[in-house]
C-alpha cells in the first residue's frame, strides 16, 4: 500500500467515524432539542448541521475543478434558523456527508498532488482534506456537547464512560470489547 492510498483510506475512515458519532448523538435528541440555543451567540444543532452540510456541498462538489466556495452557497444563511424538522435536517446532513465521502472515495493517489482553490486560495489536495479533517470533528464535538446537555441523565455514552477506563483497557487486552 502506498502512502497516498493509506492517507485517503485514513481520511475516509476518520471522517466516517465522526459522522457516526454525530449520528449517534443526534439520535438521542428530540426534534425540539435540535433548535435549542443556549444564547444568541451560540449555535443550535440545527444551525451546526446547516453549516456543515452547506460547507460539505460547497467544498466537495466539483472538488478538483471548481473553487470550494461556490457562488450558490449562502454561508451567512447557514447560521440563521431555518425551522426545518429533525428529519429535514438529518436529510441535509446525509446529503452533505455523501458528497464529502463519495468525493474522497473517488480520489486517486495522483489527485493528492494536485492544487485546488478555496475562496481563491490555492491549496494542495492533501491540505484541503486535512483542513476538513480539522473542521468537521470540531463541529461534531459541538453537536455531541449540545446533545449531552439536552439529554442529561438519559445520555447514552459514545465512548468509554467516566471511571471505566481501567476496566475497558482490560477488556481490550482480552479481546472482549471493540475500541470506540
Amino acid at each position: 500500500m502506498t502512502v497516498s492510498i493509506a492517507f485517503l483510506n485514513s481520511a475516509i475512515k476518520r471522517l466516517a467515524y465522526y459522522k457516526d458519532l454525530g449520528d449517534k448523538a443526534m439520535a438521542q435528541v428530540t426534534d425540539t432539542g435540535f433548535h435549542y440555543q443556549p444564547n444568541e451567540t451560540s449555535n443550535s444543532i440545527a444551525i451546526i448541521i446547516q453549516h456543515m452540510a452547506g460547507n460539505m456541498l460547497s467544498r466537495w462538489t466539483d472538488f478538483l475543478t471548481a473553487d470550494g466556495e461556490k457562488e450558490w452557497r449562502h454561508r451567512d444563511a447557514e447560521f440563521e434558523e431555518q425551522q426545518w424538522s429533525k428529519a429535514q435536517l438529518l436529510d441535509y446532513w446525509e446529503k452533505g456527508w455523501a458528497c464529502c465521502l463519495n468525493t474522497l472515495q473517488s480520489l486517486t493517489p495522483d489527485d493528492l498532488l494536485k492544487t485546488i482553490t478555496i475562496r481563491s486560495e490555492e491549496l494542495s489536495v492533501v491540505d484541503a482534506v486535512n483542513r476538513q479533517l480539522a473542521h468537521y470533528p470540531y463541529h461534531v464535538g459541538q453537536i455531541i456537547y449540545m446533545a449531552k446537555i439536552l439529554t442529561g441523565e438519559s445520555w447514552q455514552n459514545l465512548s468509554v464512560p467516566k471511571g471505566q477506563s481501567d476496566n475497558y483497557n482490560k477488556q481490550i487486552k482480552t479481546g472482549d470489547k471493540k475500541q470506540p
